[in-house]
């Protein structure tokens, strides 16, 4: 029976380079993204790259409830045996809190895009790897989960809620035989770095990551990485 993974956000940066990890290693694909044209070129190149590749793809905006939940819903009417959950959906807004809307708007804006999409996909496909008794959940976090800074603001704040959410299903899910793990990595070559003047080896590459996460799952049941934090070689940016 064929393995599958779910990634979100899966047609750029390091949410992509683990959808094409996983899927070199046989597993089949179940992706999101807003963009239809960002599903249709992954779709094609990962086709042409790995012949055979199954990949199934919902154009999904998952900082909304309705459309996080058509999102599962699709996942969940393909009848398939979640093997792998990765939460990769986010999204960065650099500043200051004190410099950021007094409506509070961009605080909720990066807890719906950063928390409540992994909290609300991590509930709707649970009960499928509870039953199953096998499985495993990463989420996307960052060094901002762990280390503030002074231009992080209200995405720090997501991503440190992030990361406790992570830690509680850890506990949590330890006696349905399930296994979660906290990615944390820096600087990451990926379009949110875009037009920044700074040479390519000051930043961690995206497949990297994703091979991290695959050798993370790769551990016998025994074992558990319980955090993947990964840094530039030469220091955080």
């Amino acid at each position: 029976m064929q393995k599958y993974i779910v990634v979100t956000g899966g047609t750029k940066g390091i949410g992509r380079a683990i959808v094409e990890r996983f899927a070199r290693a046989g597993f089949g694909v179940v992706t999101c993204a807003r963009s239809a044209a960002d599903l249709a070129t992954l779709t094609t190149s990962l086709g042409q790259e790995i012949p055979g590749a199954v990949l199934h793809t919902l154009a999904a905006d998952l900082s909304r409830p309705e459309e996080t939940r058509r999102f599962t819903d699709f996942v969940q009417a393909l009848g398939v045996a979640v093997e792998v959950l990765v939460n990769n959906t986010g999204a960065f807004t650099p500043g200051r809190l004190q410099d950021e809307p007094a409506d509070g708007s961009q605080l909720r804006q990066m807890i719906d895009v950063n928390l409540y999409s992994a909290y609300d996909v991590t509930r709707a496909l649970l009960p499928g790897l509870i039953a199953r008794r096998q499985g495993h959940i990463f989420n996307m976090c960052s060094t901002a989960s762990i280390m503030a800074y002074p231009n992080g603001g209200s995405y720090s704040i997501a991503k440190f809620a992030l990361y406790g959410m992570t830690k509680s299903l850890r506990e949590e899910l330890k006696e349905h035989n399930l296994r979660v793990t906290a990615i944390l990595p820096g600087a990451t070559l990926t379009a949110s770095w875009e037009g920044v003047e700074l040479p390519a080896e000051r930043f961690i590459k995206a497949e990297d990551v994703a091979e991290a996460v695959f050798g993370a799952y790769s551990l016998s049941p025994q074992a558990v990485i319980e955090e993947l934090l990964i840094r530039p070689q030469l220091g955080d940016l």
